[in-house]
């Protein structure tokens, strides 16, 4: 059920390696190594253990003791024997060869002994066999270290022979004597290997795992920071790191004796403890404010007492925190039973795993010297694979939700861009479409201002002469329209045109026309032209000012009646043009006139001028009328953009 729970959490190819991984692990760890569970038959002749004793070493000379002896069975503890000794204490191992209707000489024998804690020496008979570097604090530390030896055949005798073992300890730290074994050196190597499988061997696995586990989870605690349930896994693996550290130690440094090292061993303890509860409720959302406060409070007590307070607090902190330990690992399966998150249940089946072997651990420790019966260092390997195998399925989790926003984000997108080439090319449209009226309503414009202003002088003309006009005067007319109607044609390359040198140049050929013209009609016309450009204007500016000019003047042929006219060009000295045409007309009513909409010269005027970002006035009355046009410099360079975004002016 929890394989099929994880397989909706991680990808299958996730879960099936997981498993693979796990499974291998397992067959590893319980078939290596191959001599242990496969020891060579007994040959004849071989050793047999007597009896075992051990006496305390009363004198300060380190002699054997010659009384006190007790019959004892190892692994021993003597702490529970002589709870108020401290110093040493001699182990007596006897023993003798079954050689008896044995022809040939007997076999190499060899000697295996789990530990000594913490220091000690071996002797076979009154030889020495071996020797701790350190018998004085700081003492080495064998307690967790295998050794065996192939005892020299100068050293045993006919009969029973000795081997005597000296432990040397604090009472305080369980000191004594761990398995001992004695026969044919291929025996004794097996169990050797496994000794050392299970006291060394897997403890630097697991410190290898653990290490490296615990930095990439770190690494991305720190990358993700809100991801606190990796952190505190992190610092869990880290704790178990130094735990597991002590337990590998063979000298108490940096500290000065065993006893204050084991106090190290006893807040690296507490510290994973708290650790591991963190990272369970951060990992299964628990939500537990007064546990945390308590736990806190607890973990500063413990670490206090661990590091300050007599050997048998030390203790009972150990065995609280090892009780809060199981406790957190049996709560945890309920809260998974609740929530039904796959996650959580891969995680309940870890807390019921540390739960059964924290247990069986734990029982083995008050029992006595039982290390090589704990499950705490085998297991660790498996469930630390199954830990990675769950937080790694967490960041697969994550690493998919991100694909998957990458892709929504990408079709998203790809919407959008489709749907912004629609618009763009709507607006295109659009503009083109806008770009083609203006172009019609400018023709529209230029042809009223300039072939039909033409057209009403030639028919003012026309009505007004008493004499028939003649054919020279007539072919005059016509191409003056012609030409009207080639500047008409020709206005879309006027932006490059040159620009007059000077106003009166720009003025020329209007002079010319309409000065003509108004002769003619009996109407006089001054002309008030700026001497000089202050700041030059742009062709199309000037081609603007010529319309207006010939629309005013067109408009006072037609309708005012007038006899007088004046056109005053001047530039200000920030370069503004200002355009005036008045007249002694009849006038009329310029805002009845605007709202009628009826005229199309006046709405052709205002439109120009709005073009050249300039203004419009008209004023008009029964004394003339007066057509004031002012074009500021600065729209010289913007008035050809901002002709193309002024609202088109419909043609009534």
């Amino acid at each position: 059920m929890t394989w099929r729970w994880a397989a909706r959490v991680a990808p299958p190819r996730v879960v099936a390696c997981g498993a693979l991984w796990v499974a291998l692990l397992w067959t590893w760890l319980l078939a290596a190594p191959a001599g242990a569970t496969a020891l060579p038959e007994t040959p004849a002749c071989a050793p047999r253990i007597l009896k075992a004793q051990a006496a305390p070493e009363l004198a300060a000379d380190a002699a054997r003791p010659a009384e006190g002896w007790v019959t004892v069975r190892l692994p021993d503890h003597w702490a529970h024997r002589w709870p108020d000794h401290q110093g040493a204490v001699w182990y007596r191992i006897d023993w003798t060869r079954d050689c008896d209707g044995f022809i040939g000489p007997p076999a190499h024998v060899g000697l295996s002994i789990a530990g000594i804690s913490m220091a000690g020496e071996v002797y076979s008979n009154d030889e020495v066999l071996w020797r701790d570097v350190s018998l004085a604090e700081p003492l080495s530390m064998s307690w967790n270290m295998p050794r065996w030896w192939l005892l020299p055949e100068s050293t045993l005798r006919e009969g029973v022979n000795t081997i005597w073992v000296r432990s040397i300890g604090s009472v305080d730290l369980m000191p004594g004597l761990g398995n001992l074994h004695l026969g044919p050196v291929a025996q004794v190597e097996a169990i050797h290997a496994e000794h050392v499988w299970r006291q060394r061997t897997v403890y630097y696995i697991s410190l290898g795992l653990s290490g490296a586990l615990g930095g990439v989870f770190l690494v991305v605690w720190c990358l993700r920071r809100r991801e606190t349930a990796f952190g505190w896994y992190a610092a869990t693996s880290l704790c178990w790191v130094v735990y597991v550290l002590t337990m590998l130690a063979t000298t108490p440094w940096p500290m000065a004796d065993t006893v204050s090292f084991s106090r190290l061993n006893n807040v690296a303890f507490v510290l994973y403890v708290v650790s591991f509860c963190r990272f369970t409720w951060g990992f299964g959302a628990q939500r537990l404010p007064r546990a945390q406060r308590l736990l806190w409070l607890a973990a500063a007590t413990g670490v206090m007492i661990s590091l300050f307070a007599p050997r048998w607090a030390v203790a009972a902190v150990w065995i609280v925190f090892s009780l809060t330990f199981l406790v957190n690992c049996a709560q945890f399966p309920f809260h998974a039973w609740r929530t039904r998150h796959p996650q959580h249940a891969l995680l309940a089946a870890c807390c019921l795993t540390f739960c059964l072997v924290g247990a069986h651990d734990m029982l083995m420790l008050l029992d006595g010297w039982r290390a090589h019966d704990m499950w705490g260092a085998v297991t660790s390997l498996v469930t630390a694979i199954v830990m990675a195998f769950l937080l790694g399925g967490r960041l697969v989790v994550y690493m998919q939700r991100v694909e998957g926003f990458n892709r929504e984000l990408e079709h998203r997108v790809n919407l959008a861009r489709a749907e912004l080439a629609t618009v763009l090319e709507r607006e295109h449209r659009q503009a083109l479409t806008h770009a083609t009226l203006q172009q019609r309503l400018q023709i529209v414009h230029d042809l009223h201002d300039g072939l039909g202003g033409s057209l009403v002088r030639g028919m003012a003309l026309m009505e007004q002469t008493a004499v028939p006009v003649s054919h020279d005067r007539m072919l005059s007319l016509l191409k003056v329209l012609r030409d009207d109607l080639r500047q008409v044609i020709d206005q879309g390359s006027s932006a490059g045109a040159t620009v007059p040198a000077t106003p009166a140049q720009w003025a020329a050929p209007l002079r010319h026309r309409f000065t003509r013209l108004f002769d003619e009609l009996d109407i006089r016309i001054s002309w008030v032209i700026a001497p000089a450009w202050r700041a030059v204007p742009t062709a199309l500016l000037c081609l603007g000012m010529t319309r207006l000019v010939e629309e005013a003047l067109s408009n006072v042929i037609k309708h005012s009646r007038a006899r007088n006219v004046a056109v005053t060009l001047t530039q200000a000295a920030d370069g503004a043009l200002e355009l005036v045409i008045e007249d002694d007309g009849a006038g009329f009513d310029v805002q009845a006139v605007r709202s009628a909409g009826l005229s199309v010269g006046m709405r052709s005027m205002t439109a120009r001028a709005e073009r050249m970002n300039g203004t419009l006035q008209v004023d008009s009355g029964p004394g003339g009328t007066r057509v004031r046009v002012v074009v500021p410099m600065v729209a010289l360079a913007t008035g050809t953009a901002m002709a193309q975004t002024r609202e088109i002016t419909p043609v009534g």
